[in-house]
């Protein structure tokens, strides 16, 4: 008997400091002492700190189990109401429980940020709805920035890279109005990547980063040799 835990898997319990009432979910032996998971909680308790529901002779505190169902989970994109097809990426979930003498209620937010820009964001489930799952995303987001969106800018930004930066000598537009919107074209390019790099951290995207910076110096000594 010395080995043998005292408790078992569904056992109703009081965890005597608190007078809170629970069902053993799991159980763990340490060295030589059996310690117990209650209601699936983080923390374990020994078995001097709990009690057979049916032998507690104290007063006990009846406690709430509350289960919020989750529409959308961490790293889901989305599209928000009021924000046209800007595209948002859930990185947080926060619950609120109120409860008052004659009502309750819980209120599920989630925290965004805008993945253009990174802008903060918080919403609730009906002002959103899903694009990209959070298991698909970053696959997505790789596929669309990395060919560029399959647009006609796209393509054109993505030949604007290629093409200058895999030859040794660069040519400048013509004028200075060509050159210009060249390079602002290549800054917004920079900027997405950074943006992904940050977020997903992905080396594919840090060296396009390196790549717009090479072609970017290039029209910066082309322009000082003029």
């Amino acid at each position: 008997m010395k080995n043998r835990p005292k408790y078992k898997i569904g056992d109703i319990v009081v965890i005597i400091m608190y007078g809170t009432v629970g069902t053993i979910t799991k159980l763990h032996q340490v060295d030589q002492h059996f310690v117990y998971e209650v209601n699936h909680s983080e923390i374990l308790y020994f078995e001097s700190a709990l009690q057979l529901y049916s032998d507690y002779e104290g007063s006990v505190i009846e406690t709430e189990q509350i289960s919020i169902d989750v529409l959308y989970q961490i790293g889901d994109i989305v599209l928000v109401k009021g924000y046209g097809s800007s595209l948002f990426r859930i990185v947080g979930i926060r619950t609120e429980v109120w409860r008052y003498a004659d009502d309750g209620w819980e209120e599920l937010t989630y925290e965004l940020t805008r993945m253009s820009d990174g802008e903060w964001l918080e919403a609730t489930e009906d002002e959103m709805s899903l694009m990209i799952s959070n298991q698909d995303a970053e696959t997505f987001m790789q596929q669309l920035h990395l060919n560029n969106m399959k647009t006609d800018t796209g393509r054109y930004f993505k030949a604007i890279i290629s093409n200058h930066i895999s030859s040794d000598t660069f040519d400048v537009a013509n004028g200075l109005q060509e050159q210009k919107k060249m390079i602002d074209e290549l800054l917004d390019i920079y900027n997405d990547y950074k943006a992904l790099y940050q977020m997903f951290g992905e080396p594919e995207y840090k060296e396009m980063m390196d790549l717009i910076l090479k072609s970017l110096r290039r029209y910066r000594e082309t322009d000082s040799d003029n």
